[in-house]
């Protein structure tokens, strides 16, 4: 690995040790093995690189599984998928439960500064473009508009989800098969 790879891997690693708060400049560059420096020449801030550190694992790692589960619908009606993802998350969640509270605590920061707001914009478009891919190769009859609105209500509903599990891990407000029959009754069928 390179500086910049060594920095995102030391800044989760810390972050998942001791919270956003609680990592600093120096911690993260210790536990990356690289000079203090090499965060400002890499990534211009701490900041920027606890934003680009968490969106990155939490990126990867909850976005390869919510990409899975969209998969397993694959042959199922959308609506049919969309239970499955639903009903799979929070295991996903429960596989990331720290990451996600980093990342929570990190939320508060990025809402207070433009540039972290900027960063993690660019880097949504990329997810609601990934996840409608995802779901236009699950569910090919979709077009391709279709797929990339599923895609970002999936990544809106995920938040959401994944925000009240926090709160309670051992509560669903509502499974899959309720939101379909939700959803059901919003398209009058």
């Amino acid at each position: 690995m390179g500086n910049r790879e060594d920095l995102l891997a030391g800044a989760r690693k810390v972050i998942l040790e001791r919270g956003v708060a609680k990592a600093t400049a120096r911690d993260i560059a210790t536990a990356a093995g690289v000079s203090l420096a090499a965060i400002g020449y890499h990534f211009g801030s701490k900041d920027r690189l606890v934003t680009e550190a968490l969106s990155e694992a939490l990126g990867n790692s909850m976005g390869q599984a919510m990409d899975d589960l969209i998969a397993a619908g694959t042959g199922k009606s959308p609506l049919e998928g969309l239970a499955l993802l639903w009903n799979g998350m929070p295991e996903v969640f429960a596989g990331n439960h720290e990451a996600m509270l980093a990342s929570l605590e990190n939320i508060v920061r990025i809402v207070r500064s433009d540039d972290a707001r900027a960063q993690l914009g660019d880097q949504m478009s990329g997810a609601f473009a990934d996840l409608g891919a995802h779901v236009q190769a699950a569910h090919p009859e979709l077009d391709a508009a279709q797929a990339a609105a599923i895609g970002r209500m999936y990544f809106v509903i995920a938040q959401g989800l994944g925000l009240l599990w926090l709160l309670d891990p051992g509560e669903v407000a509502v499974d899959g098969d309720q939101l379909t029959v939700a959803v059901q009754a919003l398209a009058g069928k």
